[in-house]
């Protein structure tokens, strides 16, 4: 892959996704042994009843696999930090093959988020703000990743066609803005 100055652009923004996630991740994993201390602590993301990570940090869903979330969240954001940095220094390592894996590990992550923000919202009534921060990191991530990857789809002409015209026309970057959208929107309705 040629590194044109957007594909570096591409990679800074992933970089800066992977840092945002990174750091929110990290402090909620800061909060999570807080809570693991003691379970009456008063949390630096307890804003209210709406925003209390408090409430959603001692959810069942906080800790799908067995172990906190943040901590599957620090290895992806470092993983991704890793490579936006790889692909912004033009490093030649950055295949189209490992490009395509990432992408698939931050799909996982994007459906992964969501399926989580869904239960924070209807299942728990609270929304845990470094959570919110981690995704937003997740959706640039997956912004990046379509724009980077999008030439080495193998796919036939009117998929081709689409994806390009969907990207030329920044439907992409609408795409994942409606996704944070319809999160906001689920959780105005729902949390007031």
């Amino acid at each position: 892959m040629d590194m044109s100055k957007s594909s570096k652009r591409f990679y800074v923004i992933m970089t800066i996704g992977s840092l945002v996630g990174l750091v929110a991740s990290f402090l909620d994993t800061l909060e999570k042994i807080a809570l693991l201390k003691n379970a009456h602590s008063i949390l630096t993301c307890n804003l209210n009843t709406v925003f209390s990570c408090s409430n959603v940090l001692n959810a069942r869903q906080s800790s799908v696999f067995g172990f906190p979330n943040s901590l599957l969240c620090l290895v992806f954001f470092s993983l991704t930090l890793s490579m936006g940095l790889v692909g912004w220094a033009n490093a030649k390592i950055v295949t189209a093959r490992l490009r395509l894996g990432y992408q698939a590990l931050a799909l996982f992550f994007a459906g992964f988020g969501f399926w989580f923000f869904w239960q924070s919202i209807f299942n728990l009534h609270s929304l845990c703000i470094l959570c919110i921060f981690c995704y937003l990191g997740v959706l640039l991530i997956n912004g990046s990743w379509l724009r980077l990857n999008s030439k080495d789809y193998h796919v036939n002409k009117r998929i081709r066609q689409f994806i390009d015209h969907t990207i030329t026309s920044g439907a992409d970057i609408f795409f994942w803005c409606l996704i944070a959208l319809v999160i906001t929107l689920l959780a105005i309705l729902k949390l007031k």
